[in-house]
């Protein structure tokens, strides 16, 4: 139990306080997490220094996200429980401290505690600050909640669109141990300052709170939208939460891919051109796919609320699928379609994420949605192996064998394509869920009154 000024008694909104005030402090949070997008950025740095390959140098990226899905995954029903107060401040309190660990680990030589510290530690901020504000948010904008929950996830797509040309400048051009440390230890201070302002400024709405001017529907007219509420531990007895985890899976897997290696990635593509890509435009195609992966949370969940949550996720897999196919097709004929293709295919990667809490929530009330997102996001835990093992190794393997260019993610594009279309069908399987895993109406009243 959260105890003091972090526990949930302590953050109810008195009468008249503005709810506006909420997305702000989620995205503080969300603003600094989503620095992790902005990982490739060390990537190329830390294997010169250390004597890494494109594989190593991932390991604190993929282990930060498995932790990201396990712990928002065991701990989702402490977020709810506790309150995003705490939430926010366990989150601030593991990610900083990734980072200063991180920053030991490379000026010591020893890689091993940069995987533990940044992977480990902040993987564990990266989980708890990523769940902390979605079910607070969806209370607070119960007439839209995938705007609401855009508005907050748009942060953690947003957060490389900052610390890409801020990391990349701290390293300059030729970074060594001792730029990589300080890089790292500067970051989990200012990182730990920004986060603060988003656990102090944050409030939970009263029990018999609403907006002004807002009734509740009690008929949506859409099959897709249930009145009903399902607790975290009869939701993962639905096929529809499997699905949904399949879906939130493959479709992280294909965008995942291409932002964990964008930086060698786009320099690879166009090595052997009359135009190849020098290092600071690396730099600046992260923040680009980051500002894309941003913008896609917020407009194309808003659009989710107007099109419908399966619907939005047609566009998602399946026009995903096609453009990896475009850019499999034409190679590095066009730098402007592969750009082009490569942002829009973040988009809808950030899209996915910002969507998915609105889905569930469709699907399964409001009653414990937080806790039943936190159960799906082990499925980016997963896809944060899956995507950069698929695209790392063959390119590794690619490159051991001779070959260069576009050459080194062929197959590995191809894999994406199969990944989204198998992603499609799970959407189309999904259903309304049963009346036999909804809670009791009076039940589910002192339920939520607990919570």
């Amino acid at each position: 139990m959260a105890l003091g000024f972090l526990d949930r008694s302590r953050i109810v909104a008195p009468p008249g306080w503005t709810r506006w005030l909420v997305p702000p402090a989620a995205l503080s949070v969300h603003l600094s997490i989503g620095q992790a997008y902005a990982w490739s950025v060390f990537k190329t740095p830390l294997e010169k220094t250390m004597d890494l390959n494109g594989t190593q140098s991932s390991l604190p990226f993929q282990l930060g996200i498995v932790m990201l899905g396990l712990s928002a995954a065991f701990g989702g029903t402490l977020v709810e429980r506790n309150g995003p107060r705490w939430a926010m401040f366990v989150s601030m309190c593991c990610f900083s401290g990734g980072f200063l660990i991180s920053a030991l680990g490379v000026a010591t030589g020893q890689f091993w505690l940069v995987v533990v510290g940044y992977g480990g530690l902040g993987g564990v901020g990266l989980g708890i600050g990523y769940i902390s504000p979605v079910s607070t948010l969806i209370k607070w904008f119960p007439d839209r909640p995938g705007m609401a929950t855009g508005i907050a996830i748009m942060g953690f797509g947003g957060g490389a669109l900052i610390a890409s040309p801020w990391s990349s400048s701290m390293l300059g051009s030729s970074p060594t141990t001792g730029t990589i440390a300080t890089a790292f230890l500067v970051h989990g201070v200012v990182y730990a300052v920004f986060m603060s302002m988003g656990w102090l400024l944050v409030r939970v709405p009263a029990d018999d709170w609403k907006p002004a001017g807002w009734v509740p529907k009690t008929d949506h007219g859409k099959a897709m939208i249930s009145t009903a509420n399902v607790s975290a531990a009869n939701a993962i007895k639905t096929p529809q939460f499997w699905c949904l985890w399949v879906v939130l899976c493959f479709n992280v897997t294909a965008g995942i891919g291409i932002l964990e290696k964008a930086s060698p990635m786009i320099v690879d593509f166009f090595k052997s051109t009359s135009t190849p890509v020098g290092t600071a435009a690396a730099a600046g195609f992260v923040a680009l796919l980051s500002l894309c992966n941003m913008l896609g949370r917020f407009v194309w969940s808003s659009t989710s609320d107007l099109v419908g949550r399966k619907n939005i996720y047609r566009t998602y897999l399946g026009v995903g699928a096609v453009l990896y196919l475009v850019i499999a097709l034409t190679e590095n004929s066009s730098k402007l379609v592969f750009i082009l293709c490569a942002m829009v295919i973040l988009s809808f990667y950030g899209g996915g994420f910002a969507t998915v809490p609105a889905y569930l929530k469709d699907l399964f009330g409001t009653y414990q949605v937080g806790a039943i997102h936190g159960r799906l996001l082990t499925a980016w835990s997963v896809a944060g192996v899956l995507g950069p093992l698929i695209v790392n190794r063959i390119a590794d393997s690619q490159k051991a064998a001779g070959k260069s260019g576009p050459a080194l993610y062929e197959l590995s594009f191809y894999i994406m394509i199969g990944l989204l279309v198998v992603g499609f069908v799970a959407n189309e399987l999904v259903r309304p869920v049963k009346e036999k895993y909804h809670e009791p109406a009076v039940a589910g009243t002192a339920a939520r009154s607990e919570a």
